[in-house]
């Protein structure tokens, strides 16, 4: 599954994972590889990135290391779009 996390400055993330859990407004969900195509708005939170991901050395000071072996990006708000494998999530 490939995963697009664009802030308005630049791409904060591109690559394979295995899932990413995310803050819906409705509530956390995490989206797995092939699973339904789904649109949501995010709130302040956590989004979770799991999987043997690389982080450009230029933006690590954004992301943490999670307690469950994933790596955290902490968002105020944004998007989120999931289709054929494919998520892209616009954050503040």
């Amino acid at each position: 599954m490939y995963l697009e996390i664009i802030s308005p400055e630049f791409t904060l993330f591109s690559g394979e994972v295995t899932s990413v859990t995310v803050p819906g407004v409705n509530g956390e969900f995490e989206m797995l590889n092939n699973h339904a195509s789904i649109v949501s708005t995010l709130k302040k939170g956590i989004i979770k990135i799991y999987g043997d991901i690389t982080i450009d050395e230029t933006l690590k000071d954004k992301f943490q290391n999670g307690p469950e072996k994933g790596t955290y990006l902490s968002i105020d708000s944004g998007t989120v779009e999931l289709k054929e494998n494919k998520i892209i999530a616009l954050v503040d």
